[in-house]
């Protein structure tokens, strides 16, 4: 049984991606890896936590006694590194965490995988051994902002703007020059924006349905017109498995989801779905009269889009869900399932969302 570590499997897309590969596979175990941050939710995978191809640890990927054991009692033979510090307000906010877990938390992974996969004469060599993999799940954010026109490709010039993906680049970068200097079996990927089910409250679409629910007031940055490219978690993760599979060593792939739109338009669309699944505000009002425009956010890159052109042509891959398919699919999930959100909304989160948003 092929055994895979899974880094930050807790977490929004990595719960997901825990749940396609045991619907899909028998002959894959899998170690989940999460220090149980914020973001971390054990009741994303609670459902499966007594399947026997599964098992949780609890612990940081910067604990390099851990990696070391997990590495030769698990006989792991692949990473898939989704663990990360990701919300960019918490690092404009606390950007040492950032550092700690994106960078040198990567590097500890990095240098634990080297020291289990590949022996002196390996590394001096520099040639890849073919039969692990390091799959380093990363951000277009790396990339910067773009104007209204033009797309980052795998060859665009890193120009991170926030901590947060200042530490992602950097990441990135490490896990390049292990590739190289070793012969590591990496493959980097770069998505954009991901939605869809068990993703923490204080992202974009979570936040809005949850506050327009409630008739509470959605605060957008600035004029709400920044541009983000939208891919649903299901495809982002049928993209990874495509990766792991079948993509090049040494190589980036970039994934996108081919759905640009702007901040606003996702708000309207998740306020217009609530109106139509539950009705009108109780003042009969459309939701979207709840928007409040709040302070622009430091260093806000006006727009991100993925060219996801080169996974396509190499791999086979595309988004199969369209934007409008999938954000119907997201608010219904939300819907039937309130008890999840009142267990994730709790002290701590309403500490930190009435620090972020509570003055305009």
């Amino acid at each position: 049984m092929r055994t895979i570590l899974v880094t930050g499997g807790c977490g929004f897309i990595g719960s997901n991606f825990i749940r396609f590969v045991l619907a899909g596979n028998r002959d894959i175990r899998l170690i989940n890896l999460d220090k149980l941050t914020y973001a971390g939710n054990p009741l994303n995978l609670a459902d499966i936590e007594q399947d026997s191809r599964y098992r949780f640890v609890q612990g940081d990927i910067g604990d390099a006694v851990l990696l070391e054991q997990l590495f030769a009692e698990e006989q792991i033979g692949t990473v898939i590194h989704f663990a990360a510090e990701s919300h960019v307000d918490r690092s404009i906010q606390g950007p040492a965490e950032f550092i700690q877990t994106n960078i040198v938390g990567t590097f500890r992974l990095l240098e634990a995988a080297r020291k289990a996969w590949l022996s002196d004469s390996d590394s001096n060599h520099r040639s890849p051994v073919t039969n692990h993999r390091f799959l380093h799940i990363s951000t277009d954010e790396v990339y910067g902002s773009l104007g209204e026109t033009g797309y980052f490709v795998e060859t665009t010039p890193y120009a991170p703007r926030s901590p947060y993906s200042a530490s992602k680049a950097s990441s990135d970068h490490l896990v390049s020059a292990y590739f190289h200097t070793y012969g590591l079996p990496v493959v980097t990927t770069n998505c954009s924006n991901n939605y869809g089910p068990y993703q923490f409250p204080e992202k974009l679409i979570p936040l809005v349905f949850n506050n327009a629910l409630q008739g509470k007031e959605l605060p957008v940055y600035g004029d709400g017109k920044n541009v983000r490219d939208w891919l649903y978690v299901a495809d982002h993760c049928q993209a990874i498995w495509s990766v792991l599979k079948h993509g090049h060593l040494g190589e980036t792939y970039n994934i996108g989801g081919n759905n640009e739109k702007q901040n606003i338009e996702i708000v309207h669309a998740v306020c217009d779905l609530l109106d139509e699944r539950v009705g009108l505000l109780a003042s009969g009002k459309p939701r979207r009269t709840l928007v409040r425009y709040v302070k622009d956010r430091p260093g806000h890159d006006h727009r991100y889009a993925i060219d996801a052109a080169k996974i396509k042509q190499e791999l086979g891959w595309q988004p199969a869900m369209t934007f409008e398919q999938g954000i119907r699919k997201t608010v219904d999930w939300y819907l039937e399932h309130s008890d999840w959100i009142s267990n994730v909304l709790d002290g701590s989160y309403q500490d930190y969302y009435q620090r972020m948003y509570g003055e305009k």
